[in-house]
């Protein structure tokens, strides 16, 4: 059974390089606010509501906890398999769905679907999601959600497994990145003129690839590879206001769960320790310098010294 650290500071946040000092505040420790997914994916912060939204895909609902009063209560049931979650630039819920769609989450709470198709066929199951300065909406569509009825429904996929932009104005969908080996977690540098994709399932070893925004922010070119994960297995992540990657993590063992932070160079500078491996996280708080984890059944959450950058 896990337990808080009744020390500071907290030991399950490891300094890796000395750099990573000055974003761990000291008498600042891990919480576990909630226990009781089968798969938590997705976490997204609402500061208007003080609350949290997250997915628990297997259960298929997305789940709120009160920053407030601490409860935990089901936002949408069932959610279409519901994965990554983020908000647009106007403030609304936009989620990926297992159940081959991609949503916005009207102010009266309906449901517009933006993109279930693309050329006539159908999205595999969209994975992570993320929205640009502009408003452009991109986000991953691998096919973790049509391999079995766990967290989706199986069917064979129709389309090779890219990464999309939807155009703010037209609604249009173009690839911006195409036939990734797995395309999950993605973000964009604080400038926005990197954008960051997990491929994982690229082999011997999971990467996250960098690719240079070009086109005037329409699309993308120079893939390389900016991480090599190594035995290491990321997933979701978002960035920091330093350019900071805060990375989902884990392989099943106590040195590797958690989530793993590099320096804008792809450096590790620090660990922090999970009991669980963790799919995605988010910054949030009155001062988007609380960073939330969704860790397979669990919500877990840590103050830092940095703030999210907007968009994630």
């Amino acid at each position: 059974m896990w337990q808080p650290s009744t020390r500071y500071p907290d030991p399950a946040i490891e300094v890796l390089d000395p750099s990573f000092m000055k974003y761990r505040i000291f008498s600042a420790s891990v919480e576990k606010l909630w226990e009781g997914c089968r798969w938590a994916e997705g976490p997204v912060w609402f500061g208007d509501g003080r609350y949290v939204l997250w997915s628990d895909i297997p259960n298929n609902r997305i789940l709120k906890w009160e920053e407030e009063t601490g409860a935990v209560s089901v936002f949408r049931k069932p959610s279409n398999f519901a994965n990554g979650n983020t908000r647009d630039r106007q403030g609304r819920l936009v989620t990926c769905e297992h159940g081959r769609r991609v949503t916005r989450t009207e102010y009266d709470g309906s449901i517009t679907v933006l993109l279930d198709r693309f050329e006539g066929k159908r999205l595999n199951s969209p994975n992570d999601v993320v929205v640009k300065s502009d408003g452009s909406i991109w986000f991953t569509d691998p096919m973790f959600g049509i391999l079995g009825t766990y967290e989706g429904h199986k069917a064979e996929p129709e389309l090779p497994l890219n990464v999309y932009r939807l155009d703010p104005a037209t609604g249009k969908a173009t690839v911006v990145a195409e036939a990734l080996r797995g395309p999950n977690g993605l973000a964009f540098s604080p400038d926005e003129k990197t954008l960051y994709v997990v491929e994982s399932r690229a082999t011997p070893n999971r990467l996250i690839l960098a690719y240079d925004v070009v086109d005037g922010g329409k699309s993308i070119a120079n893939k390389r590879t900016f991480i090599d994960a190594g035995p290491g297995t990321p997933d979701g992540f978002r960035v920091d206001t330093d350019g900071n990657l805060w990375c989902g993590w884990g392989m099943g063992t106590p040195e590797l769960d958690g989530v793993r932070i590099f320096s804008p160079e792809g450096k590790p500078i620090g660990h922090i320790h999970l009991p669980e491996r963790c799919a995605n996280v988010c910054f949030g708080g009155a001062n988007r310098d609380r960073l939330f984890m969704a860790a397979s059944k669990s919500l877990y959450a840590v103050y830092v010294n940095t703030q999210g950058v907007a968009g994630g």
